[in-house]
């Protein structure tokens, strides 16, 4: 117990600390710009779910039921207030909806037949793996005591 004390750092340790000295709290009502982008991209995609339907769109050759819609436009809507009100738990939601995307987009382009296919993949992969990326700072950054003392 003695040695774990007196150790020190290693690199990414102390690389990791002074990352940690240079951020600095949210201002109350601030919200960081990657919780806003990801706020408007889950209220767009609740939005054009909204429309897909009234416009008949069919799942599988059959029109789309309002039971099957309806929770995701309700959730979605939810997870964009409360992105928008820069709440911790659904910044960690939306980096789990990213992750699947990334993952689900990963294995999509290992089968795409097409250079479309290819370039959608590719496309979605690189917007959230980006927004993810972005997202990460900002929960540090909402995670942060209002000061340091």
């Amino acid at each position: 117990m003695e040695q774990s004390a007196s150790r020190r750092p290693s690199r990414s340790e102390a690389k990791d600390a002074a990352e940690r000295a240079k951020l600095v709290p949210l201002d109350p009502g601030e919200r960081p710009t990657a919780v806003t982008v990801g706020a408007v991209a889950i209220a767009v995609l609740a939005l054009l779910e909204l429309v897909a339907f009234a416009a008949g769109a069919k799942i599988n050759g059959k029109p789309a039921r309002l039971q099957l819609v309806l929770p995701f436009v309700v959730g979605s809507a939810y997870l964009s207030y409360a992105l928008w009100r820069a709440r911790y738990w659904a910044v960690v939601l939306l980096q789990a909806i990213l992750a699947f995307a990334v993952m689900l987009f990963a294995v999509l382009l290992l089968i795409a037949s097409n250079l479309a296919a290819v370039l959608v993949s590719l496309a979605a992969i690189v917007a959230a793996g980006t927004l993810f990326w972005f997202l990460v700072k900002a929960m540090a950054r909402m995670q942060m005591p209002e000061s340091r003392g």
